[in-house]
Order: structure tokens, then sequence, then C-alpha cells
């Protein structure tokens, strides 16, 4: 099994603190996959060199990636994720 390492910037983390209780344990379950193997529903942001985002219901996590390096850098709703 592939760990990644795990970086959340302070922004992310601001924006998951202020989430429901439900919805902050549903994404921590996503990021845990995200960590072990690049799971769940990711996809490369097309514009955007080394950005992905990871769908998890209406929120998207959006991320870089340098080699074994996952850095999370906004938790947002769908519609203010790509502003």
């Amino acid at each position: 099994m592939n760990l990644y390492r795990l970086e959340i910037m302070e922004e992310a983390l601001g924006q998951l603190r202020v989430l429901p209780g439900p919805v902050r344990r549903n994404i921590g379950r996503r990021i845990d996959l995200l960590q072990a193997s690049l799971g769940g529903d990711v996809k490369k942001l097309s514009a955007r060199r080394d950005e992905y985002r990871l769908r998890v219901g209406c929120y998207r996590i959006l991320f870089t990636l340098e080699r074994d390096l996952i850095r999370i850098y906004a938790v947002k709703q769908r519609q203010d994720a790509y502003e």
C-alpha cells in the first residue's frame, strides 16, 4: 500500500472547522482513502498544472500532487470551488 504524505493548508483547515460534524467526518474518511491510494472521485483540473479535486457530495477538496505529497489547499462547496 502506497501511503502519500498529507499537508492541509491553514485556509483549508479553517474551511473544514466550520462544516457540520457529519460532513467533516465524511470528508475525513475520503481524505484517508485519498492518502492511502489516491482513491475516490479524483479528477485533474484541466487548466491547472498538478492540481486536482476530490468530490465528496456537494463539496470539493482541492489539492496539489507533487510526487508523494498531497497538499490540500481548499475545501469548498461545488458552486464556490472553481472561482
